[in-house]
This record gives C-alpha cells, structure tokens and sequence, in this order.
C-alpha cells in the first residue's frame, strides 16, 4: 500500500533546471570552456561538487581543493541571482494541484533532492506548507545514483521504501529510487528515464488517486 510520495525538486516541481544551466555555463566560460546542454544533462541530480568535478574532467584541468570551492561559490552564487525573482509562476504544470490532491488522500509527502537551496526555492513558489519532511544536499553525504536521499525522506516520514513512490526526472534519481525499493516514476522522457516503473511527460498527466490503484 503506498503511503507516501517523494519528489525531486528541479524539473519535476519547478522549472529551475534552465537556472543551472546558466550558472554552470558562466563558471565553464569562466575557467575557459565550452558548456552545452548535452553536458549540462549530465549533471542533473548530482550535487554540486560532483557536478563541478565533471566539468573539470572534460576540460582535463587539476587544480587545488580552494580553488574548487572558490568556484562552487561562484556558481551557486549566480544561481541564487538567477533565482531571487522566482514566484508560484515557476511551478510547473499541475504541480500544486498534484500535491494538494495528494495530501486530500492523506498520503505523507517528503522532497529528496541535492539541492542546497530547496527551502529558499519551496518558499519563493509557495509550496513548503503541502511537505512533511524535506532532505537536501545539506543533508546528504551521497549523491544519485545512491539511494541515501530518498531513504532519509522515508525515514523521515516513517515509511518503507515499498510504500513509497519517487517522481524524478534524471536517470540518476530514477536508479537511486530503484536501488532503494521505491517505485519510481519518471518525469521527462521514456527515451532517458528508461529504469523508471512508468514515465509522464509532467506532473500534469498523472491523477494522484489513479496512481494510488496502479501501484
């Protein structure tokens, strides 16, 4: 019996993803690279160390623990810029609705995602209220594929895995869901999120109550 829902934040509740993008094009250029969206998908539910890890690893550039922290500054601070001005207009499609519905069914709702900045961007939307327990990359000592973030949202919220479903839209989340005994749902493309127990084009597709008698 499924008791909770556990959702990623960027690209499955808010549209921020075109936000990392900016910020981690600016700190490519900035260290003399090229940064494309084909590798910007790449980094999608990786933290942010991780992320900047890769970047370097592509341009085969080695330099000091200080100067990667120097430039993971660097990045989240553009991208708090980028998001300042965000507001409820930056959910996506269905969101609130979906999770408005899902607490009406009583179901337990939980975020799990590396973000570091995902109470700041809950509140700016206006969605905080609808969660009863929020895990982060300020909580997090493993990055997806590892299931550590949705496991700390169960436990959280007194679930089992099994009685659980992730909403995620990066391969990355969607083996972290599986790895860990959740149901996962993609939200994206079937092509990309091909591990996921079934996959949706948004939030918006998906009736929550309906949900709740497929699984």
């Amino acid at each position: 019996m499924i008791k909770a829902f556990i959702f990623d934040l960027d690209g499955v509740l808010v549209d921020t993803a075109k936000y990392h993008f900016r910020a981690w094009k600016a700190l490519a250029n900035e260290i003399g690279i090229d940064f494309t969206e084909k590798e910007n998908e790449q980094l999608k539910g990786i933290s942010r160390k991780e992320s900047l890890e890769l970047i370097l690893g592509w341009a085969k550039l080695s330099i000091s623990e200080d100067r990667k922290l120097e430039l993971m500054e660097m990045k989240n601070t553009w991208y708090l810029q980028f998001v300042e001005n965000m507001d409820a207009s930056e959910l996506l499609k269905g969101v609130r609705e979906f999770l408005a519905q899902s607490k009406s069914l009583g179901l337990k709702i939980a975020l799990g995602s590396a973000s570091k900045n995902a109470i700041p961007i809950l509140e700016k939307t206006d969605i905080l209220t609808f969660f009863d327990a929020i895990v982060d990359g300020n909580h997090t000592t493993k990055s997806k594929p590892d299931p550590q973030v949705f496991l700390m949202g169960a436990e959280l919220l007194e679930v089992k895995p099994e009685e659980a479903v992730v909403f995620e839209d990066s391969l990355a989340g969607v083996q972290a869901a599986k790895t860990g005994g959740f149901t996962a749902i993609g939200i994206g493309s079937e092509k990309v999120l091909t591990q996921a127990d079934i996959v949706y084009k948004g939030i918006s597709e998906i009736d929550p109550k309906s949900l709740l008698k497929d699984f």
